[in-house]
Parts: C-alpha cells; structure tokens; sequence
C-alpha cells in the first residue's frame, strides 16, 4: 500500500487528467468512483491499475465490505479525506474510486454472436441519458451499443455512474461515421430500423426477432436524416396520452423491453 499526501503527486495527477476526454484516451483508462461500482469492476475482472481509498470509506455503508475484497491489493494508495475530496467530482464522496483501464472493442466481434441486436447512438449527449441506456441494454441483452461521433464519452465519470456497473458488461464500439458503419452491417444482413416521429410501423408490429440494429438519436432532435434514410423501416412507440414525445433514455428503454420480449417467446 502507498500513502499519497501531496496533490502534486503524479497519480494524483493522473487521476485529475482523466476528467478530460481526450485525455482518458490517450491513456486508455478512466475513473470508477463509489463502493458500488468499484465492486462491480471488481467483480467483472475489469482492469485496474490503482484503487485509491480514504478514511471515509470505513464509514460509508458497505465500505467494510468493500474493505475486506481490497485490502490485499497490491495496487492500493491511501490518501487523506482532505486529498480524497480534492480529487472526487461527487458531492457526497463516499472515499474509494479507481482507475481502469479499457481495450477499444471491434464490430467484427459480432461476428460470431448468433442473431444479434444492437444499437446505434446518434449524438446522444446528455451523461444521464447515455448511462441509463446503457444499463438497460445490459438487462435487456442488447449485444453492444455503437457509440458516433457527437455522442457523450462512455467513460465520462457521470456516465459511468449512472451506468451502475453495466459498463463493465456491454460492449460499446466507437466509430466517427454512422453511414459507413450502418453501410457495413447492412453487408451482413443485419436490418436496420430507426426510431421517428414519423414511422410508420409500431413497434409491436416489427420483427425484432432478427439480427438487428436500432438507431437512437439525439435528446431535442431525434436521429439525423442522413441516417434516418439508411434505415430499412422508420418505427415509433404507440402513445394514447398528449405527450408528443419520450425522454430518448425511456424510450430506447421500452423498445428494448419489446426485443426482448419477442427473442423470449
């Protein structure tokens, strides 16, 4: 174990670096903060290089547990609750966080998962929204998600909490153009639906029981129209009540439910 004082130190540093994107992509890693998620990381056989704790964890429920999975580590740095609250993003740090380390992930890996369905993010920028999708995914079974360029980073540490654990789970794949990776799955038979006011199908009445991808786009303005028309069908979500439309995180949520549900039966 390594007891750290100074901010200065050049983990601590390192730590305060992987606030910014394009740092924590040069670098491959970012931050796990909370008794949870640093459970779940470590629980998932994520890659850790350092776990950094404070006093605080002791008194923070399920920080003894938590204590008891760690302590042996040969990667542990104690630091000053001072220090601790110096270098956490949360407004209640509940005195544990790491920092792990991530492999880019490749759409041909799909390959070799038998009937796939995925989805597709279009500039989907709010930390809240991107995390819940994700965590729905993981308990919907969606095989990974397709992150495009205007998106919010997967690894932002708002993100990642709000995933609670399903980032270690779902595989997200990068790809700057939608139309070239869109273009690319089509190749593979894979059918290609998109979310829209506009659509002309239910989703109730769509075959989801097929390998599948399923375009999400942005919280205010939907999916991009140069996306929109690579789409094999433009489908909505039946609504009775006044709303015109749903939160992109609830929605993606509820036609997840309904692949399932289908791939189930």
């Amino acid at each position: 174990m390594v007891y750290i004082t100074s901010s200065s130190n050049p983990t601590i540093k390192e730590i305060k670096s992987l606030y910014r994107r394009k740092e924590r992509w040069e670098k491959k890693s970012f931050l796990v903060e909370g008794i949870k998620i640093v459970e779940e990381c470590i629980e998932n056989n994520y890659p850790l290089s350092n776990i950094i704790f404070s006093e605080g964890l002791y008194t923070i429920r399920g920080g003894e547990s938590l204590w008891e999975k760690i302590k042996d580590c040969g990667q542990l740095i104690k630091v000053s609750d001072k220090l601790y609250k110096e270098i956490s993003d949360t407004e209640n740090p509940q005195g544990v966080m790491a920092i792990a380390r991530f492999k880019p992930n490749y759409i041909e890996e799909i390959d070799h998962i038998e009937n796939p369905f995925l989805l597709l993010l279009d500039q989907v920028q709010d930390p809240g929204n991107m995390g819940t999708i994700i965590r729905t995914a993981d308990a919907f079974g969606i095989n990974g998600i397709i992150i495009t360029e205007g998106c919010v980073d997967v690894y932002n540490p708002k993100v990642v909490r709000a995933t609670m654990g399903s980032i270690f789970r779902v595989p997200t794949y990068h790809h700057s153009h939608g139309v070239e990776i869109i273009e690319k799955l089509k190749k593979k038979n894979i059918s290609i639906f998109s979310t829209s006011l506009e659509g002309d199908k239910f989703i109730q009445n769509v075959n989801f029981n097929q390998p599948s991808l399923l375009i999400i786009g942005n919280e205010s303005k939907g999916v991009s129209q140069y996306l929109e028309v690579l789409a094999d069908s433009l489908i909505k979500i039946p609504m009775v009540g006044e709303a015109e439309s749903l939160n992109v995180a609830i929605a993606s949520s509820i036609i997840m439910y309904e692949s399932m549900r289908q791939r189930i039966q």
